[in-house]
């Protein structure tokens, strides 16, 4: 099929981003044509919206239509935002559903997401959708979110939530507790420093900082259980899964490392760049950190929304109609140009079934689609409360790649019933476990039966769980993740070139800015509102009778 649009907004949500990776294009199309590539029928269709006066048709906008591609999380909110601004809006996506990876299932009474978890509202434009989906009110705030647990030894170790806690605990050596505590002193004056370069691993970044067993207990952990990554395949300049908004610390969560390592759990989304930057200008993180947080106003808190996560995608795509949202539509071409004796631009989207073998055969860049993806497995179990024998109050559990030598398999376990209640029956234990990324990538593809003895084994180590889960499901993700590796950069570079040479097409989603629910939302409403600006100077730019191209 072939969409000819004068203005578009595309969100490719096969550049495959875990929660709908968003490339934006505007366009202002008065009239589109649709063809059909297996029938080679042609039907046209043609809108002529004339203004009734210069001023009006500024205000209203009529005339002006945004395509976008991809109805991933962040392709919805820029829909959602360009509707609520009065522009017409066409959302192409290649699956037969709209939401990404966000799914939420409810099923005998158990309630759970396959994808993305929670969110927090630490970013604005969050707060702005919630307020205008009327879904603040839904909001349910999760019990003894701060209790976070990582396994040594073959056991959970309490993480400790304050300096105090965790110069008492065994958590850590005395060696690296020492290293923590005197990291502010030794690497303050940046003279005496060695500074990374842009090419270093998160891994050797903080292993330089706090040393190997805060990296193989601490970051790894970490990473492994935001993104399913590992600490030495991310370029820490680049690595932009948390978000760590600095001015957002909660020093009541954090111990020394903790402060700048894993206390930022609760607003993470892009946090190793920042980090990378204070090393620059403090030589210490610590003393950065701190320095950061002091110097700055404090912004909105980051406490997670933990709805059902499809809840939020459900609202965004309600008053969509059936022509604005065309689902099973790969879009496999955009070209630009500029018609002869116009001033408009003239995009053209084409696009087809997902069955049409040409879909598979297509990209939208060389160089994006050389990102690599991380695979994962989510499997949701319950046991009945009688047979978990240590059942721990608290977010869940993260594995660390050294604890293999002590049987343990899977990335991480989230305690979801713990955290929400009415997620499961009064007498189950519901817990979401993660397996595969970088650490295990083929144990990611693996059978539901093999999957399931690899969860209960974990679960019977580290809980205490007896016996058979009650209830088992199992759903794989192929492409989970985009990986931030050492290469990452060109990827980035690639965007931005595409954004400097297609006027009117804007870029958003998790392949930069940040892997989050909240940082996708916040993308695309981002993207939405340059599209806004774009088409007014284009509009401006008409009314003066300059040629945009």
């Amino acid at each position: 099929m072939n969409f000819e649009v004068v203005s578009h907004l595309i969100t490719p949500s096969k550049i495959y981003s875990p929660y709908g990776g968003l490339s934006l294009t505007v366009s202002q199309f008065p009239s589109l044509s649709v063809y059909h590539n297996q029938s080679r029928s042609r039907s046209q269709w043609t809108e002529t919206q004339q203004m009734a006066s210069a001023n009006e048709g500024h205000k209203q906008g009529s005339a002006k239509r945004v395509a976008v591609v991809g109805a991933g999380v962040s392709g919805l909110a820029a829909a959602y935002k360009l509707k609520l601004h009065g522009l017409n809006v066409t959302i192409f996506e290649a699956e037969g559903r709209a939401g990404g990876k966000l799914r939420s299932i409810s099923q005998d009474g158990l309630i759970w997401d396959e994808g993305a978890n929670t969110m927090t509202e630490s970013e604005m434009e969050v707060g702005y959708l919630l307020d205008n989906l009327e879904l603040c009110g839904k909001q349910q705030f999760p019990i003894s979110q701060n209790k976070r647990y990582i396994a040594r030894n073959g056991e959970p170790v309490l993480i400790p939530s304050n300096p105090i806690a965790l110069i008492r605990s065994n958590f850590l050596s005395t060696q690296s507790k020492f290293q923590i505590m005197l990291e502010p002193f030794l690497w303050k004056k940046r003279n005496y420093a060695k500074m990374s370069d842009a090419e270093e691993s998160v891994g050797g970044f903080f292993q330089r900082h706090f040393g190997k067993e805060v990296v193989d207990y601490l970051i790894d952990p970490f990473v492994a259980g935001t993104c399913a990554g590992d600490p030495e395949s991310l370029s820490v300049s680049i690595y932009d899964c948390f978000g760590i908004d600095m001015n957002n610390i909660d020093p009541s969560l954090c111990s020394l490392t903790l402060f700048i390592l894993i206390s930022f759990s609760k607003q993470m989304p892009h946090a190793f760049p920042e980090l990378w930057n204070l090393e620059k200008e403090f030589g210490s993180i610590i003393f950065g950190a701190i320095r950061s947080k002091f110097s700055a106003k404090r912004e909105k808190s980051a406490d997670p929304i933990p709805l059902p996560l499809q809840t939020l995608t459900d609202a965004l795509c309600k008053d969509l109609g059936k022509d604005e949202l065309k689902l099973q539509s790969r879009v496999l071409e955009l070209s630009y140009g500029c018609e002869e004796n116009s001033v408009s631009e003239c995009w053209s989207v084409s696009y087809a079934p997902i069955h049409d073998k040409q879909s598979e055969e297509q990209s939208f860049d060389a160089v994006v689609m050389t990102v690599s993806y991380l695979p994962l497995s989510v499997i949701i179990t319950t046991f009945k409360k009688e047979n978990v024998r240590r059942p721990l109050e608290g977010f869940g559990v993260l594995v660390p790649a050294k604890e293999q030598q002590n049987g343990l398999k899977t990335l991480g376990t989230l305690f979801s019933s713990m955290m929400f209640p009415d997620r499961a029956p009064s007498d189950l234990y519901l817990y979401t476990t993660f397996v595969g990324g970088s650490r295990n990538k083929e144990l990611a593809k693996a059978s539901t039966d093999e999957l399931k003895q690899v969860v209960t084994s974990d679960l019977r180590q580290l809980l205490g769980a007896e016996g058979e889960p009650t209830f088992i499901n199992h759903f794989f993700w192929s492409k989970a993740f985009p990986l931030y590796g050492h290469n990452y950069d060109a990827v980035l570079q690639a965007i931005e070139k595409m954004e400097v040479n297609l006027p009117g097409f804007f870029y958003a989603g998790n392949h930069r800015g940040g892997l989050s629910v909240g940082k996708a939302l916040s993308s695309g409403c981002k993207a939405a509102d340059l599209v806004i600006s774009y088409l007014e100077s284009s509009y401006d730019d008409k009314l003066s009778g300059e040629k945009p191209c």
